[in-house]
């Protein structure tokens, strides 16, 4: 028996997909059925490209609702504190400020779940190999993080739980 996989995310997170889902089922597919019902008027479907870009279309816009609807149904809505953590430690939804000991920069990230993840915007998830070395540390902390490109070397500055 397979175990399904939890997906972590804030209320927030939560909301925005059941939002996103509520459009994708009622204005999205309507707008899809009436390209494809377009389609259909010009004529043999056999050499219609309207008509074979309307259906795939469709298939992406059904994929797209079954992931949402599989993340909804495995959300795990979790809180900011994890009180199996010492006070000031790094949990999920803290605000960590971090100097990297090899280039001596400072950067700040927040810990959030894997479908909040965007590292670009300075958000990671605490399933990531540099989230589960924060996890659970305080300020003055140093964490050495199993990167891809090799061991990176970081100090925690600062860590606000909100």
């Amino acid at each position: 028996m397979a175990t399904e996989s939890r997906f972590k995310m804030s209320q927030e997170r939560y909301d925005a997909l059941k939002q996103e889902l509520q459009y994708l089922e009622t204005d999205k597919a309507k707008e899809v059925s009436e390209q494809i019902k377009e389609a259909r008027s010009f004529g043999d479907l056999s050499e219609n490209s309207e008509y074979d870009e309307a259906k795939t279309e469709q298939g992406k816009l059904y994929s797209k609702i079954a992931e949402i609807k599989n993340l909804l149904e495995n959300a795990e809505i979790v809180d900011k504190i994890d009180n199996d953590v010492p006070k000031g430690a790094v949990t999920l939804g803290s605000v960590v400020k971090v100097r990297d000991l090899e280039e001596d920069y400072v950067e700040s990230y927040t810990v959030v779940g894997s479908q909040e993840a965007n590292p670009m915007e300075g958000r990671i998830s605490d399933d990531s190999p540099f989230g589960r070395a924060l996890y659970g540390h305080v300020a003055g902390d140093k964490v050495c993080v199993d990167a891809p490109a090799g061991e990176l070397h970081f100090e925690i500055i600062s860590v606000e739980n909100n």
